[in-house]
């Protein structure tokens, strides 16, 4: 049995809350979210990183129009565009008063399933999280209909993007972000050995070393007024204990839960991931081969290992490959030793017209400039092979 003194360890959490908690009879519930945030809160003063996916916005949208809560699709996309913005208000009013800054970041399927645009939103919540923003992220309702319409069909780390009740677009977050905990809130305190509601003699499972097909069966189902429930967050967690994320399913209802599970406390259902911490850094190095390389010089190399600098264009020397923004590259010295691996912020084509230049020179030489580096320090791993 692993400990759960390493998740009292952990620097970047991914805290997801589910409709039941963030709502109650439709309305928002004050006091419920008011005690999450604060346990978001210090665990900011204490240096760590947090990140928050909210679901709730259809049912805001319906207090507002006071209207029972739709069942057809595009009665619910039209709710969720009302309900969105009071969502994203309420949480912009509470963290503000605790003198939180937040941003909002409305997502599809396709955001996290098209590498340039996961690098991109990669790279901007990396940037939120250094400005000290709490990044609030919820489904594009509006627009995206898989999270209102069915629940993920298939579990694993390259499981595809079918976000439900926002459960695997959290799971899919914390694996692009490397966070090392999402935390999962729902209306109960864990997954139990039978429904609880139905067997008074149901126990809480402190602790799951494996998600498959079997368990997951054991607990389908959704809850009403979320489109997820157990199943759902079982699939959830094997996408991102599959990515190197531990996962923690617990109570939102109560007081103190984020705190507890962030301490280390035995707290909800811990679902474990064989390869913790490092697993952003392990898909860079083991992610398959390499689209292409970039070859570059001593000052460079010198730069991204002693200084976990960002490579420039400036350090390139030449450009191998047909490759895409957002592809896995290698980086190799003028002798063609293979000294690091990254994700490229810039197709080959580009690569190839801007190395060797300075990064104001870029938007010269191209008309039009994404990044000063070729590849940020957040996505290259240098030393490994």
């Amino acid at each position: 049995m692993a400990s759960r003194e390493r998740l009292a360890r952990s620097s970047r959490i991914v805290i997801k809350v589910g409709t039941h908690v963030v709502t109650h009879e439709g309305g928002f519930a004050l006091g419920r979210v008011s005690s999450i945030l604060e346990d978001i809160a210090t665990l900011r003063a204490a240096g760590r990183e947090c990140i928050l996916v909210s679901s709730g916005a259809v049912g805001l949208g319906a207090r507002a129009l006071e209207r029972p809560r739709p069942t057809s699709l595009g009665m619910r996309q039209a709710f969720a565009a009302v309900g969105q913005g009071r969502l994203t208000g309420l949480y912009d009013q509470l963290f503000g008063a605790m003198g939180i800054p937040t941003a909002q970041v409305l997502l599809s399927q396709d955001d996290l399933g098209d590498p340039d645009r996961a690098l991109c939103l990669r790279t901007t919540l990396l940037r939120l999280l250094e400005l000290k923003v709490v990044p609030i992220l919820n489904e594009n309702d509006s627009v995206s209909v898989r999270e209102l319409t069915q629940h993920p069909s298939a579990s694993g780390p390259d499981a595809p993007l079918s976000f439900g009740d926002n459960d695997s677009l959290s799971a899919h977050v914390a694996g692009a972000l490397g966070a090392d905990l999402l935390v999962m809130l729902t209306n109960v305190d864990g997954m139990y050995t039978s429904n609880p509601a139905e067997n008074a003699g149901a126990s809480k499972i402190s602790q799951v070393e494996e998600v498959d097909a079997d368990l997951i069966a054991r607990c389908s189902g959704g809850s009403s007024g979320g489109t997820g429930g157990m199943a759902s967050k079982l699939e959830a967690a094997a996408i991102a204990t599959g990515k190197g994320v531990d996962v923690v399913i617990a109570s939102g209802m109560d007081p103190g839960t984020v705190a507890s599970v962030t301490r280390g406390d035995d707290a909800g259902t811990w679902v474990v991931t064989p390869s913790p911490a490092s697993g952003r850094r392990r898909r860079i190095v083991l992610g398959g081969e390499a689209a292409g390389a970039l070859v570059i010089n001593d000052g460079a190399i010198e730069a991204l290992e002693r200084q976990k600098a960002s490579l420039l264009p400036v350090g390139v020397v030449c450009v191998e490959g047909e490759f895409s923004p957002g592809s896995l590259v290698e980086l190799r010295d003028t002798h063609g030793r293979v000294r690091g691996r990254g994700l490229t912020n810039y197709g080959g084509d580009a690569c190839r017209l801007i190395a060797g230049l300075q990064s104001e020179d870029i938007a010269a030489r191209l008309g039009w400039k994404g990044y000063d580096a070729l590849i940020t320090r957040d996505n290259l791993v240098m030393g490994e092979r």
